[in-house]
């Protein structure tokens, strides 16, 4: 059997369960996870490779209207994957309403010739009738080679999933080494980490206006120790007070679960500085954008 490889971009709205489904399948936590909308940022490679082929997988950012030029830069992420990919996962969940920005995404596929999977996740929240309902809502573009419903957090159907995506993938070499799982840097999988753990403890009203940048991270001479200094920028001086918290508290909290999952990250004692500056508009500020590793 010749070796199968190839190129597999997930898309879909905000909160769908992109990144759930990619953690699930690459067995590690690469991908920021959070209720609130718009979490991932950026276009993220993980790797996925069995004896018999490698699937390269691109989390994109949810699909949404763009309301500042961090937005824009997220929408030009998710268009990006199109070109040059073999498979495209279309994901869906049960709260699904075809919306005109869908549709819009939806003819702008018919244009592409990669293979196309629709995944309806969140299965277990769902009976028949309405499973068969997306189904039918989503045939009717007659793009699609495979429907396959999931639950990506249950672990529903995700090897299902896999199989119908072997299936597609065309011969090819083995792009990365077997036992690499991602293409992006250790900085910045720790610094949406801390990311993460700061849309969990803070207020709704925050979490979009948010970035973290790691300063340093360098390990100790002779000590089994990582020295992790990262800043929280948000975009208001009555977000920082906030995001301290009273007594330091709530910084206290976000570093403390922070520290300990980048310590499972890099097999290592960590030991984290944070620190919140405010950067007012930053997310309609190109220089900024970019130094926040959105490029």
């Amino acid at each position: 059997m010749k070796y199968k490889s190839g190129f597999v971009t997930i898309i879909g709205r905000p909160n769908v369960g992109k990144s759930t489904l990619l953690n699930n399948i690459i067995g590690e936590k690469l991908s920021i996870i959070s209720d609130k909308p718009q979490t991932t940022r950026n276009k993220i490679q993980c790797i996925h490779t069995e004896d018999e082929c490698q699937i390269v997988f691109l989390d994109t950012p949810g699909i949404h209207k763009p309301k500042n030029k961090l937005g824009n830069y997220m929408m030009d992420a998710v268009k990006s994957t199109f070109a040059g990919v073999d498979i495209i996962l279309w994901l869906v969940d049960e709260s699904l309403k075809l919306g005109a920005g869908d549709k819009y995404i939806l003819e702008e596929l018919k244009k592409i010739k990669a293979k196309k999977i629709l995944v309806i996740n969140k299965m277990d929240k769902l009976n028949k009738a309405s499973l068969a309902n997306i189904a039918m809502q989503y045939e009717e573009f007659g793009i699609f080679e495979d429907i396959v419903p999931i639950s990506a957090l249950k672990d529903i159907n995700v090897n299902r999933l896999l199989n119908r995506i072997k299936k597609h993938l065309p011969e090819g070499p083995q792009y990365f080494p077997g036992d690499m799982i991602t293409d992006q840097p250790e900085r910045f999988i720790a610094a949406e980490i801390i990311r993460e753990k700061a849309l969990h403890y803070l207020d709704q009203e925050i979490p979009h206006g948010i970035a973290v940048e790691i300063e340093k991270m360098k390990s100790r001479n002779n000590k089994e120790i990582v020295d992790v200094s990262a800043t929280i920028y948000c975009e208001r001086d009555s977000h920082k007070g906030i995001i301290i918290g009273k007594n330091g508290r709530k910084l206290k909290g976000i570093g403390k679960a922070s520290r300990m999952e980048i310590e499972r990250l890099l097999g290592s004692k960590v030991f984290l500085e944070l620190w919140v500056k405010v950067k007012k508009n930053w997310r309609d500020k190109e220089s900024l954008i970019k130094r926040m590793g959105y490029k």
